[in-house]
């Protein structure tokens, strides 16, 4: 078969004819024309007939897979407008009587010949699951009986779309033609002899395909997916396309066509972990298809996220427990303003559906996650990069489950804070989306999960108790008569109740009792709100009784959202050199013990490390498999527990090997108050950048690295002599100059001093002097830090 292209411009009454006998393939989407996209069709057409009566209309271009000299053809591309002129012709027909409305009909079928026993036959065939229907009511003219469907009834969204662009088309022709014959026969001779589309065809699929691909990257109106659709189901074996085209629809289907396209957004992300850089169909091919074959995208990845979308969107999780709480979750997430936090609760849903307990856990955290991004008006870059750190983690960690859960989805210590000052302030100047989630989250709360709370009010008002302006004389100024105390609670949550009515700016300013009774109570004199009836019971409204309510709400938050958070000053548990200790516990069996150092990361004997390790450890992170098998066998790990003392190049390495699986060992690794090691490192350290010249930089290195520095400085500069470099390789005089350490300063190899000790006391950059490295201590503290900048200033 060649692959040779043609194209060329055909009036309708040749697109319609015996020339092209069309069929939509099987894997083609189903007929999406909406009243919109008709009405403008329709509008376009009769414009230009009542205005241009010379000039021909263009109807664009159809790709097909056709050989030259043979009808039947494939439709790639135009069958959105080949159906819709076909509807368009049917209620022309309606309108014509005699040999016009017999030659109307050659339109929408090829004329059977009753000697000959041969049966009229359709001019475009559309797929398996609309033929029936459109050739019964469509192409025979059964528009009466088509009308008088219930469209509810209609099992798909395709021949709803059928249904209604004919009643759109009839009633367009109404009020334009009304029934006058000869204004609609010269409609239709328009049509037929002054509209054209050009055909596009090849006999070669590919070779259609792939004008198909570059035609719709330059804008006609296709959604991406259908464009994926047709790259993806044509790569399969012909004899498996149908059923891989049927179970495509299925899921297009249960989803919708929007949600499927949202679908494919999402599973770019999942897969990118980024904000995409591109539009949907390039991003798709290069991160997605680039990973998976046809079969395995449909099967592994269509199918079970497009289930998770539905449960999601839908909130309509089912399990044999925990349902009703995890739905109330996916309500509250639904109401974020954004679906950035979508990639992850599907990849996790499609996961882990079937473990309820689990599901509850990951969806309570995800919720608080989303609303803390929400709330404190993180942009889309912010958010999509905190949700990938829980994308990455799922991915490093496949096996992750209740005993061993994701950690990337807990707020950190600085997130808690931050999320319940954001919280404290002033809630009223949030922008309405979060200022209603706030309050109506908070509502959820003080109701206690009495009954099941899911508002959705036509009419939400949020409305101060002390008003914005309080009037001379009024009781409001008797009792609030310091402005600045007015200041500082107007706009924040005690002082605002949630209403279901209009605001009224009379109304705002009445005493409290009078504004209680007329304003805040309903029509029945109740309150839809909890938020409200506790204000409603309430017999004056003081800076004491606001305080005092401001406190009981934040508890209410921090209880609910869990927003307890360690403050900078909480003491940590150290090591005798100030050196801070972090701990992976209650993670797989695993017990552990660590701190870090220059070099590396030491876990502490006695340290645990997990029974087991995970499916594929020894090929994601043979390193880590690897070490674990010699620290076994050279005894230094005998049952399970160290018993000595280990340095590991890496945080990462140590927490890997610990936990018998993939780890980003700086979330793993958290100290005594739960706090990540990389929270607390960037929490210790100072900003800014170091500058040896200056030293008031200095505080912006730890001290082990700016004594390293230091030293280094004083050996280029020659500073130094032999006979003091000799006396820093002894640990007295390396005493005397710094008085925690146990160690000389300097040594001529790495694993100088080391004695039983599994732990290396040297960092691995040395010093280079004089044709020789010279090895440097990590052993500092934080005691020592104005004794090596003494003793830097003493060499200069």
């Amino acid at each position: 078969m060649g692959s040779k292209i043609t194209g060329k411009e055909y009036p309708l009454s040749k697109i319609f004819s015996e020339e092209f006998d069309y069929y939509i393939p099987a894997y083609q989407r189903p007929y999406a024309w909406t009243e919109e996209e008709t009405e403008t069709l329709f509008d376009d057409l009769l414009d230009f007939f009542q205005t241009e009566q010379a000039d021909n209309y263009f109807l664009g271009s159809i790709v097909l897979i056709k050989d030259d000299d043979n009808p039947h053809a494939d439709v790639i591309d135009g069958q959105q407008r080949l159906t819709t002129l076909t509807i368009l012709f049917a209620v022309v027909a309606s309108y014509l009587t005699g040999d016009n409305r017999s030659n109307c009909y050659k339109y929408l079928r090829e004329p059977g010949n009753e000697l000959e026993g041969l049966a009229p036959l359709p001019r475009l065939h559309l797929r398996q699951k609309d033929q029936d229907f459109f050739h019964k009511y469509i192409q025979n003219v059964k528009l009466a009986e088509l009308a008088a469907l219930d469209a509810e009834s209609l099992p798909n969204e395709s021949q709803q779309h059928i249904k209604t662009n004919c009643a759109l088309f009839i009633k367009k022709m109404d009020a334009v033609f009304g029934r006058d014959e000869k204004k609609v026969t010269e409609f239709c001779r328009f049509l037929v002899t002054r509209c054209y589309l050009v055909a596009v065809y090849s006999p070669s699929q590919q070779s259609a395909f792939r004008v198909f691909s570059v035609m719709n990257s330059r804008g006609l109106n296709l959604m991406p997916v259908d464009i994926i659709k047709s790259d993806i189901i044509g790569q399969i074996p012909e004899k498996e396309q149908q059923y891989y085209t049927d179970k495509w629809e299925d899921l297009e289907v249960q989803t919708s066509r929007s949600g499927f396209n949202e679908v494919f957004t999402h599973t770019s992300m999942i897969f990118a972990k980024a904000k995409a850089k591109q539009n949907l169909l390039e991003e798709f091919r290069e991160t997605v298809l680039t990973k998976v074959t046809p079969k395995e995208l449909i099967n592994d990845i269509l199918e079970p996220y497009a289930e998770a979308y539905t449960i999601l969107t839908n909130k309509k999780y089912v399990a044999v427990k925990n349902a009703e709480q995890v739905n109330q979750y996916l309500f509250w997430l639904n109401k974020v303003g954004n679906s950035d936090w979508m990639p992850s609760a599907i990849r996790f849903m499609a996961e882990h559906k079937n473990d309820p307990d689990y599901v509850l856990w990951f969806m309570e955290r995800l919720e608080r996650l989303a609303s803390f991004l929400h709330i404190t008006a993180k942009d889309i870059n912010r958010r999509i990069e905190r949700y990938k750190l829980l994308l990455e983690e799922m991915e490093i960690n496949p096996d992750h489950s209740m005993d061993d859960p994701l950690s990337s989805i807990e707020l950190s210590n600085g997130e808690r804070k931050e999320f319940a000052d954001a919280l404290n302030g002033e809630i009223y100047r949030l922008t309405g989306i979060r200022r209603n989630y706030v309050i109506l989250r908070l509502n959820a709360f003080v109701s206690d999960g009495a009954a099941k709370f899911d508002l959705e009010p036509n009419i939400l008002t949020i409305e101060h108790v002390l008003p914005q302006t309080v009037r001379l004389g009024s009781e409001w100024e008797k009792l609030w008569p310091d402005t600045a105390v007015r200041e500082q609670w107007l706009n924040r949550i005690a002082n605002l109740i949630p209403l279901t009515r209009k605001k009224n700016s009379e109304a705002q300013n009445y005493d409290f009792d009078k504004k209680k009774e007329i304003y805040f109570k309903g029509k029945n004199g109740t309150t839809t709100y909890p938020l409200a009836t506790q204000v409603l019971s309430e017999k004056t409204w003081t800076p004491e009784i606001v305080e005092s309510r401001q406190e009981e709400l934040m508890n209410k938050f921090i209880e609910c959202w869990r927003l307890q958070y360690a403050a900078d000053t909480e003491k940590k548990d150290a090591l005798e050199d100030d050196t801070a200790l972090f701990y992976i516990s209650n993670k797989r069996g695993a017990d552990s013990t660590g701190y870090p150092t220059e070099g590396g990361f030491v876990v502490k004997a006695g340290s645990k490390m997990s029974d087991a390790v995970v499916e594929k450890f020894e090929i994601n992170y043979p390193n880590a498999y690897k070490l674990r098998g010699n620290l076994c066998r050279d005894g230094i790990i005998v049952g399970g527990i160290f018993q000595s003392d280990y340095e590991f190049d890496s945080i990462s390495l140590a927490a890997s090997l610990i936990l018998g699986r993939n780890a980003r060992g700086q979330k793993e690794w958290v100290d005594s108050a739960g706090i990540p090691y990389d929270e607390t490192a960037e929490a210790d350290g100072n900003t800014g950048e170091f500058n040896i010249n200056d030293e008031s930089t200095y505080g912006v290195l730890k001290v082990g690295t700016l004594a390293f520095e230091l030293f280094k400085k004083i050996f280029e500069t020659g500073s130094i002599t032999d006979e003091e470099i000799e006396k820093l390789k002894e640990k007295e005089y390396s005493k005397q100059l710094f008085s925690k350490t146990d160690y000389p300063i300097l040594a001529d190899n790495r694993e100088d001093n080391r004695g039983k000790s599994n732990v290396i006391r040297y960092r691995k950059e040395p010093i280079f002097y004089k044709g020789k490295n010279i090895y440097f201590t990590t052993q500092w503290f934080a005691g020592n830090r104005n004794d090596v900048i003494a003793w830097y200033r003493k060499h200069l």
